[in-house]
């Protein structure tokens, strides 16, 4: 069994609104997903709100252990929960874990550990997940995630996605953000492939959050990902909405 894996985060996942639609959408379209969320701005808020730092390395959050305890009350409870009751109430059996849960996701600690507590998927228990999708559950996916040590890691909402992609085989993998699809110097682009992808990177066009897309993007099709979407809620139910990512062999058109 195939699925579409779809990644959702920032602001949007504090907007009932947004969440209603997007749950509504992923009802109408009648196929197996599996569901990864972010929530950096609201790990960012409670940071704030309870005096832990918060700093940045192109575009991935440094997450000391204290760091990595807010990441965890906010990702595993608040956010995962959220989206499961949206799921839930449009009538989509979700069901929410994290990548703790029956060792869904194990992780290597990144950079020498100069991120802190933060990962890189090594392995994903692909059997867990195929499982739950013959069950007609919708998986929601915390990026916390088992290190080799035994604790917990952050690790990167995009790139947990793309590890599960991969490692489902699956159709498709969408990058749901608030802005229509990846920009150029000429608008919105309908495609573009690895070495374009590249290019806006390394010029500085995709900076931030969309650069860290784009290398996931990169990272899933070099694992076999068929086809990349990166764009608004319509990728869920208009084939040709959003930015497209395939690799070189096949264009990208």
């Amino acid at each position: 069994m195939n699925a579409t894996v779809v990644k959702i985060g920032g602001s949007a996942l504090t907007d009932p609104a947004w969440l209603s639609q997007f749950a509504a959408a992923a009802a109408a379209a009648k196929r197996p997903f599996v569901v990864v969320h972010g929530g950096g701005p609201e790990i960012t808020a409670l940071s704030d709100r309870l005096g832990v730092g918060v700093a940045w390395h192109e575009g991935r959050r440094v997450t000391p252990p204290e760091a990595l305890d807010v990441a965890a009350m906010v990702l595993n409870g608040r956010v995962n929960v959220r989206v499961v009751t949206a799921l839930v109430a449009a009538g989509v059996d979700a069901l929410g874990v994290s990548g703790v849960d029956g060792g869904l996701m194990r992780a290597g600690i990144v950079e020498n550990g100069a991120l802190g507590r933060v990962g890189r998927i090594a392995a994903v228990r692909v059997e867990l997940l195929r499982s739950l999708l013959s069950l007609g559950h919708t998986p929601v996916v915390s990026p916390i995630s088992l290190g080799e040590d035994g604790a917990p890691l952050n690790v990167n909402a995009d790139d947990a996605a793309s590890a599960i992609a991969a490692a489902l085989d699956a159709d498709e993998l969408l990058f749901l953000t608030d802005v229509p699809g990846v920009h150029d110097e000429n608008g919105t682009r309908t495609c573009l492939d690895p070495e374009e992808a590249a290019a806006l990177i390394d010029a500085g066009v995709a900076s931030g959050g969309m650069r860290v897309k784009l290398s996931a993007a990169m990272s899933a099709l070099d694992c076999g990902v068929a086809a990349v979407r990166i764009g608004d809620v319509r990728v869920l139910f208009d084939p040709t909405a959003g930015t497209v990512l395939r690799p070189v062999s096949l264009g990208a058109a």
